[in-house]
């Protein structure tokens, strides 16, 4: 069925003209409001008391949100939202890293507030066409595409029944269909969000973010990954959110100074020719380059973070991936965007599921995805986790959780909790790519042992045990999940601040908030509790700053300025520091320090966490990890590492290993271990200014300016 043919199949529920507004200093002041329930649409304004404490991105999103929802909300209900918001930064095309949005939802595995960071040219465009947060609500009856289009102001929801829901079909057919032409120049102003068939029979559903690829003339994806909104999006019979823009002139958010925006730019732009090839080698390999320095220090996930390292690591060395992806493309997920690490393998033949033999363009895999479905599946095979990549992505699937939930799923099986009767013939062993694929394709068609792992590791804990009579405790153990959310790739055992920066988290064990490993584990710079837990507030607090922005991570610490090191503070990369707090100012004309930075961030943070508080959870016991996080679970695993665990026993603990059985060395690692952790909550909480329980304490509220009747209310029962 041709284009025409699709469209003509819509019908229309609803359209909404609007008038045009541009952007002053970063920001519209307009929210766009859509309720499917009814199919209301309405602009809502932002009010300066939002603008003030919540500042734009995540902070948007939890507020209305939370103003949207009830404490006992569940992600399925119609009152759930999603609700995207860029940022006042993002939409700038003069730095590096200024083109992400924020998602915000109610998780489906979680059941508390998720937010996910993502590229792609969607929310630049919202902004573009005159509102700085897309808010959805309700249900439709039937499969609905929503256009937002700032060329003719106009708002419509459609149903649409025929086009595909994979991925990256979808984004191809409606980016012909709503561009003025099938020209490059047309075709690049229109960005789709959508999730995929198995977002539907899952729950780590995810979205994916188009934007048109001129040079490829292909869509391209990026993924808001965690926690499970694409869930969301296929609950509420979203195929598609549609925005159209006119083009992308040189200063659409009409900055305040867009003088100290471009030197700040040109200068991170000659630091990225100069300085990245002998760097982190963004360009030539993206975050993929990570697998092989993660496998030198025993941080690579392997077989269920039983094991840092592999001796068939190099099947996934950074070397592999530059020879895989597509050299001297421009790779930015935004434009203007320098460190162009959005890599991808093009014409990429696939070899399994409904689309095989077909030649594909598979964006990544990043370091997370190639540590995921790779090492920590036991595939050392470059094409397979490039397959695997690309069915993640088009079926809507977050390849973190997929990666973390299947390795507990191998570990159980290989330790006879489940058996070949439970996954329906499936021999769940680590390395079994057959089984894998099969697995993932089983998740896309809602059936068999893949509607079950689709539950994710918390859900399959249960369902194993009620099920199957597995253990419990033992399920508890290796289950990589804190808060329902699965971890992401790195190995915490020996870097007690990365577990903190896992299960202290908000959301759930997700890098973007805290990555210490190095600072703590390997050069060894905040041995105390109070060094950890100053690095604890402060990195948590800064990387928020970005989620608040519509800023990418990566320009921060991917690349690092002559002399960094010299600096007093080489891992906050000052210089980068700097940079972001003269742009915020150029524009929005405000006159923010590092020291206010921090607090705009304190505001948002401590308020999701007094939002998980609000919903029964976000207290001292939420925050336990599972003990693989912290240390060796099995005899093999101890026996491992048995001399470097024998030595800190010795020499750490204080007691002398000789006379022990595995066992009894495994249990007194344990107690230390655990009670380490115990104390590093007491030194975090206290810096944070919480309770012992993990309560923000109403003083320290007060001293923020987040002192709202709505958090104080929620805050006093919890003092």
């Amino acid at each position: 069925m041709d284009i025409t043919e699709l469209k003509a199949k819509h019908k229309l529920l609803k359209e909404h003209s609007y008038e045009p507004k541009d952007l002053l200093r970063g920001y519209t002041d307009r929210i766009l409001y859509i309720n499917l329930d009814d199919n209301t649409v309405k602009e809502k304004p932002v009010s300066n008391l939002m603008k003030e404490k919540f500042i734009g991105g995540k902070g948007y999103g939890l507020k209305l949100l939370w103003d949207g929802t009830k404490p006992e909300t569940k992600w399925n209900d119609n009152e759930n939202e999603i609700i995207i918001s860029p940022g006042p930064i993002s939409g700038v095309t003069q730095y590096a890293g200024a083109g992400k949005s924020l998602v915000v939802s109610i998780s489906p595995i979680t059941d508390i507030v998720i937010d996910s960071n993502v590229g792609g040219y969607f929310g630049p465009f919202l902004k573009f066409s005159g509102f700085d947060v897309l808010e959805l609500q309700g249900k439709a009856k039937n499969d609905v595409i929503i256009v937002i289009d700032g060329t003719k102001h106009t708002i419509t929801v459609e149903e649409a029944p025929a086009e595909e829901t994979d991925s990256h079909i979808l984004a191809e057919q409606l980016t012909e269909m709503y561009s003025d032409s099938l020209e490059p120049r047309d075709m690049k102003n229109v960005s789709v969000i959508s999730a995929g068939k198995a977002a539907e029979h899952t729950m780590i559903g995810m979205l994916n973010f188009s934007w048109y690829d001129i040079k490829r003339k292909k869509c391209r994806l990026k993924q808001a990954g965690r926690g499970g909104i694409g869930t969301v999006l296929r609950d509420k019979k979203i195929k598609a959110v549609v925005v159209k823009v006119a083009g992308i002139t040189q200063d659409p958010n009409h900055v305040a100074n867009m003088e100290p925006i471009k030197e700040r730019g040109a200068r991170f732009a000659k630091e990225m020719k100069e300085l990245d090839p002998h760097q982190c080698r963004m360009k030539q390999e993206g975050t993929a380059h990570l697998v092989n320095i993660m496998n030198d220090y025993n941080l690579l996930p392997t077989h269920n973070f039983k094991f840092g390292s592999h001796k068939d690591s190099d099947g996934l060395h950074s070397r592999v991936w530059n020879s895989k992806f597509t050299q001297g493309m421009n790779d930015g997920c935004w434009i203007g965007c320098t460190m162009s690490c959005a890599k991808a393998v093009d014409d990429f033949v696939l070899k399994s599921g409904p689309y095989k033999g077909q030649a594909v363009i598979v964006d990544g895999p990043e370091y997370e995805t190639a540590a995921g479905v790779g090492s920590n599946l036991g595939i050392f095979d470059a094409d397979t986790v490039i397959e695997l990549n690309f069915y993640c992505d088009t079926y809507g699937i977050d390849t973190i959780s997929f990666g973390t939930m299947l390795a507990f799923a191998m570990e159980c099986y290989e330790n006879g909790l489940i058996t070949k009767e439970h996954t329906g013939g499936l021999e769940l062993k680590f390395g079994n790519i057959s089984a894998v694929l099969e697995l993932i394709h089983q998740m896309a068609r809602g059936e068999g042992f893949g509607k079950i792992a689709g539950l994710g590791i918390r859900g399959m804990k249960k369902y194993f045990a009620e099920h199957y009579g597995a253990d419990p405790k033992f399920m508890q153990d290796i289950g990589m999940e804190n808060k329902g959310l699965e971890y992401s790739q790195y190995v915490s055992k020996e870097s007690l601040a990365q577990q903190g920066g896992y299960a202290m988290t908000n959301k759930g064990p997700q890098h973007d908030e805290a990555w210490l490993i190095f600072m703590d584990m390997v050069n060894n710079h905040i041995p105390t509790f109070e060094n950890k837990a100053e690095a604890l507030h402060y990195f948590p607090m800064f990387r928020t700053w970005f989620g608040l922005m519509g800023l990418c991570k990566l320009p921060w610490n991917d690349v690092e300025p002559e002399g960094n090191a010299q600096t007093d503070e080489p891992a906050k990369v000052p210089e980068h520091v700097d940079n972001y707090i003269t742009i915020y100012n150029a524009v929005t004309g405000s006159n923010i320090d590092k020291k206010e930075m921090i607090r705009q961030s304190e505001r948002v943070y401590n308020f999701q966490r007094t939002f998980n508080i609000r919903r029964g959870y976000g207290l001292r016991k939420h925050d336990a990890q599972p003990y693989r996080a912290a240390g060796p679970v099995t005899v093999e695993e101890y026996k491992s590492l048995e001399e470097f665990y024998d030595k800190q026993m010795k020499d750490v603990v204080g007691v002398d290993p000789s006379d022990k059985s595995i066992e009894e060395k495994i249990a007194i690692t344990r107690k230390y271990r655990e009670d380490r952790y115990e104390k590093l909550l007491d030194a975090v909480y206290l810096r944070r200014g919480w309770t012992n329980n993990g309560v923000p304490k109403l003083d320290h509220i007060k001293k923020l300016g987040m002192d709202l009747p709505e958090v104080i209310e929620v805050l006093s029962k919890h003092q």
